[in-house]
């Protein structure tokens, strides 16, 4: 068996402590050092881990000789130096969504990616679901035609995650369109073949958050110096005629106390929905309606971990990225519009 890959963490929240458990299902990684600024998580890591290295000054790792990968879980604002950095050091970096919260640092991150030769990507864990996978292939397969119309949202009713790293515009950019947007806009785009976005017209707001009393089921009152949206929504429009519509909300007066996490894909051919794997044809010479249920592929394991589980088998294989970071782009050139239209009142055109 070839020698483990040596994986760093940098940033010990709750993200990691999924991370970790992730890099644990591969024989190809171990997780070999963790980095924090704040002391009471690396003696929290220390005692349940027990890992060979910690260090409060993120280069330590970076720079560590010994590492091979940089899995970064820090704020969304450090994304793109730390991952700049590590890859100018060498390492292959996996990172937390968003990839980075502006589309110059994203092609900043590929850019120094191209120039190491190493391999990065984005925890996407959306599109490493079982049905993603099984609903995706019967696309690829030609199922819908071609497809010109989606949807998909991500609604949660008061379950904002109430921390300083994603309500703050200074540790996060901004709030729910980069913490839940992120993730369906990347699965919807992978499942349309990533048709490159040209236009997008967006609202970006707070109604619910600063209200007197306000809660979250995700870590009680909502403090008064929230500064991120709540609520975002968007029309898409891309290179080839197609359209999207997106919804995300952390707080909305929703039907549901629940995620409610949903895509609809409408093809020339047949219909689709994620996460049910149902399709919707029509057989015009019968005149008659056809709803099927795929064969689903079921989770081989947490689709949060397979994404570490299959970036260090990329790695050994010498790639593809299983998330090329040029998709992650594509994401972020939707949500920067987004967040200039409802900035400027009108549709944003997307430059390339």
């Amino acid at each position: 068996m070839e020698k483990p890959l040596k994986v760093g963490i940098i940033g010990l929240g709750n993200i990691a402590n999924v991370h970790i458990a992730g890099w644990a299902e591969s024989p190809l990684a171990e997780v070999v050092a963790g980095c924090d600024i704040d002391p009471l998580k690396i003696d929290h890591w220390n005692k349940e881990y027990n890992l060979k290295k910690f260090a409060y000054d993120a280069a330590e790792l970076i720079n560590d000789p010994d590492i091979d990968i940089i899995d970064i879980c820090t704020p969304n604002n450090c994304h793109a130096p730390q991952t700049i950095a590590a890859l100018e050091a060498g390492k292959h970096v996996l990172c937390e969504k968003p990839l980075a919260p502006t589309v110059d640092e994203i092609r900043r991150m590929i850019a120094a990616r191209d120039a190491s030769g190493k391999m990065l990507m984005t925890a996407h864990q959306l599109r490493f679901t079982g049905t993603a996978r099984a609903l995706k292939n019967e696309i690829d397969s030609g199922a819908l035609g071609a497809i010109y119309h989606a949807r998909a949202w991500w609604l949660r009713r008061a379950g904002a995650p109430i921390r300083p790293s994603l309500i703050y515009k200074s540790q996060a950019y901004a709030g729910v369109g980069i913490d839940l947007g992120v993730h369906v806009i990347d699965l919807v785009l992978w499942l349309m073949g990533n048709p490159q976005p040209v236009t997008v017209s967006g609202v970006a707001c707070s109604q619910i958050a600063l209200q007197d009393g306000a809660f979250s089921d995700w870590g009680g009152e909502i403090p008064k110096d929230f500064d991120v949206d709540e609520f975002a929504a968007g029309f898409v429009r891309f290179e080839n005629g197609a359209s999207l519509m997106i919804e995300v909300s952390w707080l909305l007066n929703h039907t549901t106390d629940q995620d409610d996490v949903q895509t609809w894909l409408y093809g020339t051919k047949a219909g689709a929905h994620w996460p049910s794997c149902m399709l919707y044809e029509t057989n015009n010479v019968l005149k008659q309606h056809y709803d099927r249920i795929l064969k689903k592929t079921e989770d081989r394991i947490r689709p949060h971990y397979l994404e570490c589980v299959e970036f260090a088998e990329a790695i050994m294989r010498d790639g593809p990225s299983p998330v090329p970071s040029e998709q992650s782009l594509q994401v972020g050139q939707i949500l920067e519009a987004l967040y200039k239209s409802q900035e400027i009142g009108r549709e944003v055109e997307i430059a390339n």
